[in-house]
């Protein structure tokens, strides 16, 4: 009896496992806002107009970072839009927009009105006469649970938070990134919102995230027209990855424990298939032992 035949299936079949692969960042859910009350659509006109809303938003996020449009018509009307993070390529922004519809009908169902805020993008809609929100309003915040010891953070934070605020009255769109020092910040406003409302948006959001996340290593704070967010890296910035995006401290450190956990696994796997070789070869050994007698 041959083990070659044997000890060959088992490595294909270890090499057909695929490896561990995580979602890129701008694909982590930050949080999702569903209506308590559900779309009651017995005749499914809701449905078809929620749907074209998809298709149309979906179709533009590949040539735009914001787009706002209704679909259906009188009270049966939808309004909705996506808004991608302005340092997303096309590419990035409809890979993010994609995944939108799908987790919005698996985390809300079919709520009169719904937002979902990935990383990197975010989507909702709202049928006709639901009730309206201010622009200041503060949807989420997050802030971590790391502090920065030792004098000079805040101010620092400050310094660059400040810089953001100067730099979104510039003209850029309603988007922009800076840093001082060890500080990167970012800031965006919604793409139909005004200049002079974008700065004052930014203003507000800035302010909670001084008095909300007081001296955490990162924070974020999503106002309803507006985000901000702030990262302090004692080690330095580090360069843009190929998604032009930047991860938190804490979720750097996660990606390290990841790929350990892939480490180990390899590891391991590599072990397991050493010893099992030991193992024919041992077997044959006693099986031509046998065949002498």
């Amino acid at each position: 009896m041959s083990f070659i035949p044997l000890l060959l299936l088992i490595l294909a079949s270890l090499s057909l496992i695929p490896p561990s692969k995580s979602a890129p960042d701008f694909a982590n859910i930050v949080y999702k806002g569903c209506a308590k009350q559900s779309l009651s659509d017995p005749t499914g006109v809701y449905s078809q107009a929620l749907s074209s809303l998809y298709g149309t938003l979906l179709s533009q996020s590949s040539k735009s970072k914001f787009y706002k449009t209704s679909t259906g018509s009188g009270q049966s009307s939808i309004s909705g839009l996506f808004q991608c993070r302005g340092d997303l390529s096309n590419v990035d922004c409809y890979s993010c927009v994609s995944r939108l519809p799908i987790l919005i009908d698996k985390l809300c169902g079919k709520p009169i009105a719904a937002r979902m805020q990935l990383y990197g993008c975010y989507m909702l809609y709202e049928v006709a006469g639901f009730a309206q929100i201010s622009g200041m309003e503060m949807l989420f915040k997050s802030c971590s649970g790391t502090n920065v010891g030792g004098a000079g953070f805040e101010e620092k934070r400050d310094t660059a938070l400040n810089s953001l605020e100067n730099g979104m009255s510039g003209g850029n769109g309603g988007f922009f990134t800076t840093s001082y020092q060890d500080v990167y910040v970012l800031g965006q406003c919604e793409g139909d919102v005004g200049a002079s409302d974008c700065v004052e948006c930014v203003k507000n959001a800035v302010q909670k995230s001084q008095v909300e996340c007081g001296s955490s290593i990162s924070g974020q704070i999503y106002l309803h027209k507006c985000f901000i967010s702030y990262s302090f890296y004692p080690n330095g910035i580090p360069k843009k990855s190929s998604s032009a995006s930047y991860s938190s401290p804490s979720s750097s450190s996660g990606a390290e424990t990841n790929t350990g956990k892939t480490v180990a696994i390899i590891v391991g796997g590599a072990a397991g298939v050493g010893f099992l070789v030991i193992c024919l070869l041992f077997a044959r050994g006693l099986l031509k032992k046998k065949d002498d007698y």
